[in-house]
């Protein structure tokens, strides 16, 4: 049996409406970059501030600290804005895989490419806490790394606060490619899930272990599978 599960947030575990794909883009086509689908897929599990920086010089706007700076605050502000008119909710059958690996005797986190002060308000409106009396045993942000996905450092963290050890019994699951790429950097288990907005065969042509409809299928999967590896 694994040890950890590390989940994303939004469009992973968490369903936002699409306010976050939505929110980045606008912060930073209103600075007057336009954003590729392809790019925004791209950059969508990174920290938001790596995003900004990259969306924008792609979209060919110097991406100048000031400006980097506003657009975050922007994002933040849309983001925010997104959540008052629909809040976001647990996806279908989020809850009772986490409950469920959790009475297995599993680790679950949380990993995301938001900072704190965008993940507090968000955990706060679904009513999910740290602890034993809680719904989650770790949360980690970009807040308490040196670099966001697809650096491992995440993962890596969130095997520090809930006592895992082996990476290798360690499952890292998201819906978008930087996901992946973060688990496999990690060397943890790599699952893709398609309740996000990257398609399955974005996912598939990743270095992955699984590409499954949901998290709430993980703990099928690792009851299954998760030993032969």
């Amino acid at each position: 049996m694994i040890q950890l599960a590390a989940f994303d947030i939004a469009g992973t575990t968490v369903d936002d409406h699409g306010a976050v794909y939505v929110a980045l883009r606008r912060a930073v086509e209103e600075a007057g970059a336009p954003v590729a689908d392809a790019d925004l897929q791209r950059w969508m599990g990174t920290d938001k501030i790596e995003a900004i920086t990259a969306l924008l010089r792609l979209g060919g706007v110097s991406p100048e600290p000031a400006l980097v700076a506003e657009r975050f605050d922007r994002f933040r502000a849309l983001l925010a804005e997104a959540y008052r008119a629909a809040p976001p909710v647990a996806l279908p059958g989020i809850v009772a895989a986490i409950d469920a690996l959790r009475a297995a005797g599993v680790k679950v986190a949380l990993t995301t490419g938001f900072s704190d002060d965008v993940v507090e308000p968000l955990l706060a409106a679904l009513g999910w806490s740290i602890g034993a009396d809680g719904q989650l045993d770790a949360v980690v942000t970009t807040s308490d790394v040196p670099a966001g996905r697809p650096a491992p450092y995440m993962i890596h963290l969130a095997m520090q606060r809930t006592g895992a050890t082996d990476v290798r019994q360690v499952l890292a699951a998201g819906d978008t490619v930087v996901d992946l790429e973060a688990a496999r950097n990690a060397g943890a288990i790599a699952v893709g899930v398609l309740t996000g907005q990257t398609p399955r065969e974005a996912l598939e042509a990743a270095d992955h272990d699984a590409v499954l409809d949901s998290v709430a299928d993980v703990p099928a999967f690792v009851g299954l599978a998760a030993l032969a590896r």
